[in-house]
């Protein structure tokens, strides 16, 4: 269906583009109901709302008209979120509107201020911004509101995630109260539905989904990953699919740093975006993006947030997001207006439970794998290399004299096997990645699990060089034993600590994938090493999870005595020596009851003579 209530200005541009069927958002907003009228739209990114607000524009500004008038005061203002996304609105309004003559005028953090000023006292038709810098240009009278009539808030939620409700409130409270406003929003939370209430007039609502719920152009795959293979299976998955573009998401900075750098390291073209760098940096990286001179973007949320890269085939989460709405919100820079995209999911054994959470909060089903293999990325190198244009392309003829020069000295097989090599060069090797494999059904795990009081059959015993007077403690020692050997709660046995260290029985199934994961794993000043024999003889250990009997009392109340001399230079406490305590003087120690972690109190009987001449209880006040 053709675009038919558009302007004629703009439906040459649109055709130029082959904008032939319009999205839902689109219909939605240049349906006769929504002709004039204030709009609460409801769109998931990669949904074409920026072209459907563009036209909603044009619409209220320009009527039948074919160009605009002479520049004055901006008759139209978008706020965007971030400046990424603000400059973005600028270039797609610069092709849409670029026969009518209108004058856009960008107004965003990290530029020099003092251009924008300069370009808006020559006068703009539109003017685009985020929140804080469009402030900033009202407070020192730059930014005139006169003559605006018509106002974009575009992905709203996100702004109020950031923090700018104040701001937002301070600039439309600047706009002419008969101005119109749409509101554009993925979610609509409280907070969206009370700026509306308060700065729109009978607003129409419009809730744009599919059948898929915002997913049917992006396919989901959840891989399975050791914690310590993450970069290697990035890797892996970016040969793979071998995409023009590639999104790599992590959670921090120095997550995209160091993943960045690793990508290079091995002949990909990458950039990385993340608020560390500065407003240049970030045009420069994404201008790469776009004219194809880097094929991957390491990113975090902050920075990707809101941008649109041509031909971003797959998004990677090397890190998972905190939550379904981030998770969505990254999947969908890929899979836009269209266009098929896939959403990769890395997901260690200890984070699959919460990641199947996530996908479930969006109606998603995963489909689990391993990273893919080396050997199945050369495969697919092989097919890819004979359907590669330098080879299914008909030579010309230079190329085919060039060719019988290499065939008179050299033979056919020589000659196609430094092809091979020559296109085999510029491709970054895979990597070996194990799969840590699916979770066992509960059943066969407590079958399996035949540890206890005494080791299981076959299982292995290893060691923890922090013991009792680390503060040692199953319950942080059990997570770190997992992450750092890649295995699950359930294939771990008796954990026994002891003084200096700590000693732990892993199960049969998972010793070898346990041994191998800790020598890759860099644990700082924790060290995990095999320990043969099982734990040593004849130290008083004390197994986790224990109760103390119920005969047995708790605690043991120190004695603070003086100390009786008995020959010079030795000392002894009345109370005698307190076990674990320190040796004569100072508050002694308690004693740890074994078997657990209390300390026992002594028989009442038992109790030592307080020494003459100190009186029992408090002192009397004066």
């Amino acid at each position: 269906m053709p675009f038919m209530t558009t302007n004629p200005a703009l439906a040459r541009s649109l055709a130029d583009r082959d904008y032939d069927d319009p999205t839902p958002v689109q219909l939605a907003v240049l349906a006769p109901e929504a002709a004039g009228r204030d709009l609460l739209v409801s769109a998931q990114t990669g949904s074409g709302k920026t072209v459907a607000y563009g036209l909603a524009i044009a619409e209220t500004l320009l009527g039948t008209d074919v160009r605009f008038a002479p520049a004055t005061a901006p008759q139209a203002l978008v706020v965007a979120p971030t400046r990424e996304l603000a400059l973005q609105v600028q270039r797609e309004f610069a092709w849409l509107f670029a026969a009518t003559g209108a004058r856009i005028v960008s107004c965003v953090g990290g530029m020099d201020p003092r251009q924008e000023q300069r370009l808006l006292n020559q006068g703009a038709h539109i003017v685009v911004g985020t929140p804080g810098r469009l402030r900033d240009h009202l407070e020192r009278g730059r930014l005139d509101m006169s003559a605006l009539g018509v106002a974009v808030l575009d992905e709203a939620d996100e702004m109020l995630d950031l923090g700018f409700r104040e701001d937002l409130e301070f600039i439309l409270d600047a706009t002419p109260p008969e101005r119109r406003s749409l509101l554009f929003s993925a979610t609509m939370p409280r907070g969206i539905a009370a700026l509306a209430k308060r700065y729109q007039r009978d607003a129409l609502r419009i809730a744009v989904a599919n059948a898929e719920g915002g997913h049917a152009d992006i396919a989901y795959r959840t891989i399975r990953v050791a914690p310590t293979e993450v970069d290697h299976a990035v890797v892996n998955v970016l040969r793979y699919y071998d995409t023009p573009g590639a999104l790599v998401f992590c959670n921090t900075r120095e997550a995209v740093r160091r993943l960045h750098a690793m990508l290079q390291e091995r002949q990909f073209s990458a950039v990385a975006l993340s608020g560390e760098l500065s407003q240049k940096e970030r045009n420069n990286a994404l201008q790469a993006l776009r004219d194809g001179r880097a094929r991957v973007c390491v990113a975090t949320d902050v920075a990707a947030r809101g941008i649109d890269l041509p031909n971003l085939g797959l998004v990677i989460h090397a890190d998972l997001p905190n939550d379904a709405e981030s998770l969505q919100h990254r999947s969908g820079r890929t899979g836009r207006a269209g266009r098929k995209g896939v959403s990769v999911l890395l997901v260690p054994p200890f984070r699959r439970r919460r990641t199947e959470e996530l996908l479930r909060g969006l109606g998603i089903t995963p489909s689990w794998s391993g990273a893919p293999s080396s050997e199945d990325i050369r495969k697919l190198d092989h097919e890819r290399m004979l359907r590669d244009a330098v080879i299914t392309d008909e030579p010309d003829d230079e190329d085919a004299s060039a060719g019988l020069a290499l065939l008179a000295v050299h033979s056919p097989e020589h000659v196609a096997a430094a092809l091979a090599r020559l296109y085999r060069r510029g491709l970054p090797a895979p990597e070996e990645v194990s799969d840590p494999g699916e979770p066992r059904p509960a059943r066969d795990r407590a079958a399996e699990r035949v540890f206890g009081g005494a080791s299981g059959a076959g299982s292995v015993w290893f060691r923890l060089n922090v013991g009792r007077r680390n503060n040692a403690d199953p319950k942080w020692l059990l997570p770190l034993i997992c992450r750092r050997g890649n295995v699950t709660r359930m294939e771990i046995g008796v954990i026994r600590i002891f003084d200096e260290e700590t000693a732990f029985e892993v199960g049969p199934a998972a010793a070898a994938r346990f041994s191998k994961a800790v020598r890759k794993a860099d644990g700082g000043d924790v060290i995990i090493a095999p320990l043969p024999g099982g734990p040593p003889a004849g130290h008083a250990e004390r197994p986790a999870r224990a109760r103390p009997p119920r005969d047995r009392p708790r605690y043991e109340k120190p004695f603070r005595g003086k100390t009786v001399r008995d020959e010079p230079g030795q000392g002894q406490s009345v109370a005698g020596k307190v076990e674990h305590g320190r040796a004569a003087f100072g508050k002694p120690r308690a004693t740890k009851a074994p078997g657990h972690g209390k300390s026992e109190r002594l028989p009442k009987g038992s109790r030592p003579a307080a020494p003459a001449g100190k009186p029992r209880g408090k002192p009397p006040r004066r």
